[in-house]
């Protein structure tokens, strides 16, 4: 029997498999301006020195400097890389995932960033996960990257699009089958037709495997993988990659390309999939870009469907560029010309209207969007309703006016090839290296949160009960708040702003009195965004521990790494006993620890409770969480 593509990436990095899980060497990382200050902050605490990895820094969340804060953070961060020998990506050099997938991912590397959509690069043979700050930090140090040994679900695709069809409605088909929950702990490997698949069409459909759940998604490395690197003049970095022919998998499932029409997710969750045809869905505002739709062939196809056209009045249309480099193509060809004079405004390449930080809508409005999520109040208008679709829908809607099937409208067919050469330059990276260089700190910038390890028997109330698919968005939200995020004790205010707007004051009461704050959840707690401040917000005001039915992979990490417990109900049923408000004991910490069951008690009954970790997970939460645990061991 041979071996999968997966089999073969994770043999290659393994180092660790001694602990239940497996500890992998990692290649490359990356942060981004909204979690990268905490990062670097980790980072300094651990006085590791020079880092181990290829490491960027990008500068793309928080662009919009209203206030001293973002400013200040950049600088900061600027100076650490020169300190450690990060590379520096300036502000307007692009979104993260899109530059790092044209100037450093490669085939057979492992990159690990601290941003959700890192396996984005998994579309040019990397194997790539999201995590929390804290593991990228210890990456960087050259420590193991630590993952449950995965399933791999092989996506075996047959045939080619048909007019009108995108990589977007790939992987919404997928979202449609396989939902946002239940995939935890699987890596998705793409099979099969995948040559009529584009580097950046492939990065499509792994960058929303993040809303899969899914560890990390992955294509095989082969002439297309060769003909993009070669464009962006890196030929060097290629090799090929590939499943043996009798490679076995856990679960195949078979998508005939030639059967997909333009999709649509609908909200309030990017599993909630239709057909354009069968909405009849009136817009407001229709975004291109983010890290999911915004290469030069999307932008292209936008400004080829929209040339001789105007975008309907009454619609707001948003174009960003995914980066510095598909911002000068296409402004060099012409491309962008063709977008402003249909009506566009243009952006500069940032995650702006994706993560609210710009662009809201109106109140009760809709915005159909090509980017990757559309959870209530992450456009950064509450009542807002989002859809997301391909490039192709979000342009014909743009120009109807109603979220609309392209193939009704009459526009011929586009062929966008690929480009023989992109635009190289790479004078917004900064590459210097001083370890005696100073580090700037502004009054925002505070140090890392260290926690300290857990009592056996812990007094709290269960200060917020919550039902299934609780995000990170959610427990800590981002658009204007994001700004806060190097200053932890401001930030921790608005933990739950979006569910429960006194969560933090009460939690901070309990605290005072010595009480944990508990939440009480449902399935599939911490979807969405990898932000650590998820867990460290929470931390900070003395919540222990989280019930819950079922973890996303990624927050139950963080939950981990800042000495929360992420304890399971022993059955499920349970949850019904709990509310809000309840007095809670929760007791038999240890027994839990070592493999065995708590017990909460609350409103007068008792709840068996029991944390699902391997041996090393619970050693760092013995120890009171990553930092405490690390930096005694790099001791």
């Amino acid at each position: 029997m041979g071996n999968n593509l997966v089999e073969k990436l994770f043999s290659k990095h393994l180092v660790d498999g001694s602990s239940g899980e497996v500890g992998l060497s990692v290649d490359q990382t990356l942060t981004q301006d909204a979690t990268g200050t905490m990062v670097c902050l980790q980072y300094e605490a651990l006085s590791a020195g020079r880092v181990r990895t290829l490491s960027v820094s990008y500068v793309d969340h928080n662009t919009v400097q209203q206030g001293f804060e973002n400013a200040d953070d950049h600088e900061y961060l600027r100076s650490v890389a020169r300190k450690y020998g990060i590379i520096y990506s300036k502000a307007g050099n692009g979104i993260c995932h899109q530059v790092h997938l044209e100037r450093f991912a490669r085939p057979g590397a492992l990159l690990l960033g601290s941003d959700s959509h890192t396996p984005t690069a998994g579309g040019a043979g990397s194997l790539a996960f999201g995590a929390g700050g804290l593991d990228i930090a210890l990456a960087m140090a050259g420590q193991p990257y630590y993952v449950g040994e995965p399933r791999t679900v092989n996506v075996r695709l047959g045939g080619v699009l048909g007019d009108f069809v995108s990589s977007k409605d790939v992987i919404l088909k997928v979202l449609s089958q396989l939902t946002t929950k239940g995939n935890a702990g699987s890596v998705i490997e793409y099979s099969g037709d995948v040559g009529g698949l584009s580097v950046p069409e492939r990065a499509t459909i792994a960058n929303m495997g993040a809303e899969l759940g899914v560890a990390s998604s992955v294509f095989p490395s082969d002439g297309r993988t060769f003909e993009f690197l070669r464009a962006q003049g890196r030929e060097g970095d290629w090799t090929a990659l590939s499943a043996d022919p009798d490679a076995a998998y856990d679960r195949t499932i078979e998508l005939d390309l030639g059967s997909l029409e333009p999709l649509v997710a609908t909200p309030p969750s990017p599993d909630n999939v239709s057909p354009a045809s069968k909405l009849d869905v009136a817009v407001d505002q229709v975004c291109v870009g983010s890290c999911t739709n915004s290469s030069y062939k999307d932008l292209m196809t936008a400004a080829g469907m929209l040339k001789g056209r105007r975008v309907r009045d009454g619609v707001e249309f948003i174009v960003t560029p995914g980066s510095r480099q598909v911002l000068k193509m296409i402004s060099d060809n012409g491309a962008l010309s063709a977008l402003i004079g249909a009506g566009a405004r243009v952006t500069e390449p940032v995650c702006g209207f994706c993560i609210g930080a710009s662009h809201a809508p109106r109140s009760g409005g809709v915005s159909l969007r090509t980017n990757n999520r559309n959870f209530m109040g992450r456009s950064g208008t509450k009542d807002a309703q989002v859809y997301l679709s391909g490039v192709e829908v979000a342009v014909a809607s743009a120009l109807t006016g109603r979220i609309t099937d392209p193939r009704t409208l009459g526009i011929k067919p586009l062929t966008i090839p690929e480009p023989s050469g992109y635009f190289i330059d790479e004078g917004m990276f900064e590459r210097a290296y001083d370890s005696e260089a100073p580090v700037f700190r502004g009054p925002n910038i505070g140090p890392p949160f260290l926690n300290t390890p857990p009592g056996d028997v812990i007094p709290g109330v269960i200060e917020l009960k919550a039902a299934d698919k609780v995000t990170t968005d959610h427990i800590m939200p981002a658009g204007q708040r994001m700004k806060y995020r190097s200053n932890i004790p401001l930030y921790s205010r608005y933990v739950f702003e979006p569910l429960d707007t006194g969560f933090a004051v009460r939690a901070e009461a309990d605290k005072s009195r010595g009480l944990s704050a508990f939440i009480v959840a449902g399935e599939s707690y911490g979807q969405g965004s990898s932000r650590e401040h998820a867990a460290i917000c929470p931390a900070y005001l003395g919540v222990r521990a989280v019930i819950a039915k079922s973890f996303e992979r990624i927050h139950k990490a963080n939950l981990v790494n800042f000495g929360i417990m992420p304890l399971v109900f022993a059955d499920p049923g349970d949850w019904g006993r709990l509310e809000k408000g309840m007095p809670a004991e929760l007791s038999g910490v240890k027994s839990a620890l070592g493999g065995g069951e708590a017990v909460l008690t609350a409103g007068g009954g008792r709840v068996k409770v029991k944390l699902e970790l391997t041996g090393r997970q619970a050693s760092v939460l013995s120890a009171g969480g990553a930092l405490p645990y690390a930096k005694g061991r790099l001791r």
